[in-house]
């Protein structure tokens, strides 16, 4: 019986977590080709329709040519798509269907170790495919810059945040045909009005101020201090923001896996 059985949070050990890092590798090694293709051509695509499509029309945007600016807003499609999408459809799979969890839960592992395994998993992921849409750039035209080094580091954060929001999501919906509503309601939104394709400051101004909530506003905020050499202090806010989402992010998770899988 595990120490979480018992009805108690455990200390917090490495080992554990290793030990299911071990096993995504594992399984990654057998699907990194899928993964990595829709990595590189998703990005592609966006910045062939709205780099070149509107950028003909744009031009500039506040002293950057548009397919820059959509470039480095991507990124945070692409950490957003891993990592909340693998929080949702891998976590409610295993945890569902193939009972993955209940045979980890059987090995010394806690659910707080699990649930901090798995999340930081994708968020690796995250963190190295949310590159991939400034590789894509830099071949239409982008120039690298060192801030680009910090990108991985944006990428990991903003991936662990949604990765736990998808476990979350996971253990509270009754199917997982529900998910449809949390993409089209949340993350399409979320995704929509981040800065992305258009500063959010040209939305109305109650939007505007909405919009400042959103996480993803503030990864994409990160990405485009860091590739364009503009970091400050109100960087630290938008680190702060996205810090104080993924620890509210784990607590929710575990407390739902939890319940979903020992309670």
């Amino acid at each position: 019986m595990t120490r979480s059985a018992r009805g108690r949070l455990g200390l917090f050990e490495w080992a554990p977590v290793r030990a299911v890092w071990r096993r995504e590798f594992a399984l990654y090694r057998r699907y990194w080709p899928s993964t990595s293709f829709a990595a590189m051509v998703e990005p592609t695509i966006y910045l062939l329709a709205f780099g070149y499509g509107f950028g003909s029309i744009i031009g500039t945007l506040y002293g950057y040519a548009y397919r820059d600016f959509v470039a480095t807003g991507v990124v945070s499609t692409a950490v957003l798509f891993i990592g909340a999408f693998g929080g949702m459809f891998n976590t409610f799979i295993r945890r569902t269907f193939q009972h993955t969890y209940d045979a980890m839960l059987a090995a010394p592992v806690d659910v707080h170790e699990l649930v901090t395994a798995e999340a930081s998993w994708l968020a690796a992921k995250a963190g190295v495919y949310g590159c991939a849409p400034l590789l894509v750039g830099m071949a239409f035209g982008l120039d690298p810059s060192w801030g680009m080094l910090l990108v991985p580091l944006i990428g990991f954060l903003t991936g662990l945040a949604f990765a736990l929001f998808g476990m979350w999501v996971s253990a509270i919906v009754p199917s997982i045909n529900t998910f449809d509503y949390i993409i089209t309601g949340a993350l399409t939104p979320m995704f929509l009005v981040a800065g992305t394709f258009f500063p959010i400051g040209q939305l109305p101004g109650w939007a505007a101020t909405v919009a400042q909530f959103n996480p993803l506003y503030h990864c994409v905020e990160l990405v485009r201090g860091a590739v364009f050499g503009r970091l400050g202090l109100d960087s630290l806010l938008h680190v702060g923001v996205l810090a104080v989402f993924a620890a509210v992010m784990w607590c929710l998770a575990l407390w739902k896996m939890r319940a979903r899988l020992i309670d």
